[in-house]
């Protein structure tokens, strides 16, 4: 059992070396590349120099075997040896004369024969008068062709030129054959092609050596990143891309969309992102300001706009390379969560300050009451705890006879203690009626609308430096009669200069101090916009300012549904 476990150990060890070596290899860039382009590069040296090495290896075995017979036709056409042949013995003449010829041209034979291919003629002297070897001897002596061969003689494997011999009358009366040995062709072949080889090995050399310094740049421009981490990075990059709050979208120094992701589509309401790249930024968003960053190459940052029915905040950038401008990026992420929030925010401060003037206003009440008690005076604090009860009924009453959706009631009920509180007198205009109750999504509106109007005259109206003993007044008219929902809000405040009339409804403007302001109107303008609606601000007949909303009747519920609907909305106190 131990010595099974010992060897399961020494396997899984082994393995782990293999894997941790074949890891290494394929994820080495640098050597990939290295051995890569120096394999390739010494394959293609290494064909060439074979083949351009063996067409030279031919070249030369064809000039031996040329130059073999070059010298048999010199030898053929002497006429000694020619004449000789009709000696007694034709060796001694033409044994001497093909020795000599042997010796200046470096043939390792010259062999003369007579039309039996019996020698007279041969390095060998004690080979004289005994017939050629080879067995190619035909074409010179049948045919009378000059050729070069390559065969096996007595002295071994050479490549021969042989030609027949003609007397005066052209009549075949011998053969010379020259011949030179294979392998002192081979040594000249490999005399002639080793520099060729010396050369494709340096050119190996220097090949792994340039192999091995681009792969060195390529390794330093992708920033010493292997592949396999550069496709990670590239996925995740996308995922980030894709995943992120904020809307991307870049362009290139031609202005085409390079790049897209998800939250950018869903904001600018765009095709999915293979049918939009490539597609010009001013046909697909138009305005974007993309362009004008390509051009201008300024970055800009924090700009407010709007995309379709999105509040944004957008950021621009230039992409630059070597000091040119390739392209721009913009990114925008949704203020509509801030302006959501904001309304959430608005309601419950409302609500805050409702019950804290309600308090407020109260306390002081019963202070009041509490010390006409204590000083006896009973009939004092009957009298004024019937003006109040009675001042809070007429209230309830107007509200409950005019207003027919509770929700809305109550928002006005606790304006007007906001606005007692501030010292400001809010009249709402005897006229006013809303006998149709409210959808929620229209008790939302009517709130956000109603609510920052008010909010906005009474602050108006609270500034006294703009007069002198004028009691701060606001007035508040509404009503659903005709076809459209109407509501007016004015004030006796310093009003709006001209300059701001249409800055006012712009998201971030404010004629308020301190921070975090401009959002109210254009709340109450964006409402209008989506509710098939208006709003226009003219001077007031109490001298300030006069804000008219129109609003589609549609935030109101169906009449026909609302049924046996209770007028009555409040209860009397007991």
């Amino acid at each position: 059992m131990s010595s099974r476990r010992t060897e399961a150990i020494a396997d899984l060890q082994r393995w782990r070396r293999a894997r941790s070596r074949r890891s290494w290899l394929t994820r080495s860039f640098r050597l990939q590349v290295m051995l890569l382009v120096g394999a390739l590069l010494a394959g293609m040296l290494l064909a060439q120099g074979a083949y351009l090495n063996h067409r030279k290896a031919e070249i030369i075995g064809d000039q031996m075997g040329q130059r073999a017979l070059a010298v048999a036709l010199s030898v053929a056409s002497i006429p000694e040896l020619i004449a000789a042949f009709d000696d007694p013995d034709p060796s001694a003449t033409i044994q001497p004369i093909a020795e000599r010829i042997r010796r200046e041209t470096g043939a390792r034979y010259v062999v003369v024969g007579n039309t039996e291919s019996l020698r007279y003629s041969h390095p060998l002297p004690e080979r004289l008068g005994l017939p050629m070897v080879g067995g190619d001897n035909d074409r010179a002596l049948i045919d009378g062709d000059a050729y070069v061969s390559e065969a096996t003689g007595s002295l071994g494997e050479a490549v021969r030129g042989k030609t027949p011999v003609f007397d005066a009358d052209g009549e075949i009366i011998g053969i010379v054959s020259v011949g030179f040995m294979l392998d002192r062709v081979a040594m000249d072949v490999g005399e002639h092609t080793s520099l060729g080889w010396w050369l494709v090995a340096l050119m190996i050399v220097l090949g792994f050596a340039g192999a091995y310094g681009l792969s060195r740049h390529l390794k330093k421009v992708i920033l010493g990143l292997e592949p396999h981490e550069i496709a990670r990075l590239a996925m995740e990059k996308e995922a980030i891309l894709q995943s992120i709050h904020e809307g991307i979208l870049a362009i290139n120094r031609d202005g085409q969309i390079t790049l897209v992701n998800q939250q950018a589509r869903r904001f600018l309401g765009l095709a999915p992102a293979r049918e939009v790249l490539g597609q010009p930024i001013q046909e697909v968003v138009p305005n974007s300001r993309l362009l004008e960053v390509l051009e201008r190459g300024e970055q800009q940052f924090d700009q407010q706009m709007w995309l379709g029915d999105h509040p944004v905040v957008v950021n621009r950038v230039p992409i630059r390379h070597a000091g040119e401008v390739e392209g721009a990026v913009a990114t925008f992420r949704s203020r509509r969560e801030i302006v959501e929030l904001s309304q959430a925010l608005t309601r419950a401060s409302r609500d805050v300050d409702m019950l804290r003037a309600q308090a407020h206003e109260f306390s002081n009440k019963l202070y009041t009451i509490s010390g006409l008690l204590q000083l006896e005076r009973v009939d004092d604090a009957l009298a004024l705890i019937h003006q109040e009860s009675e001042r809070a009924q007429a209230q309830m009453t107007f509200l409950r006879e005019h207003v027919a959706d509770p929700v809305l009631s109550g928002t006005l009920l606790g304006k007007l203690t906001r606005a007692r509180e501030m010292g400001v007198s809010l009249e709402i205009d005897e006229h006013s009626s809303l006998g149709t109750p409210l959808t929620e999504s229209g008790q939302e509106v009517l709130m956000t609308v109603i609510g920052n109007l008010l909010d906005n005259a009474c602050y108006a109206a609270a500034q006294a430096e703009h007069r002198e003993d004028a009691e701060p007044r606001v007035r508040l008219f509404f009503t659903d009669l005709g076809e459209q929902l109407l509501i007016e809000v004015e004030d006796n405040g310093p009003g709006v200069p001209p300059p701001q009339a249409e800055a006012i409804f712009r998201e971030g403007f404010s004629t308020k101090p301190g921070k975090h302001r401009g959002i109210g109107l254009a709340l109450v303008s964006r409402l209008c916009r989506e509710h098939g609606g208006a709003i226009t601000l003219e001077e007031s007949e109490l001298g300030g300012a006069a804000f008219t909303v129109v609003l589609d009747k549609s935030l109101c519920r169906d009449i026909t549904a609302v049924g046996a609907l209770s007028a009555t909305h409040f209860k009397e106190p007991r």
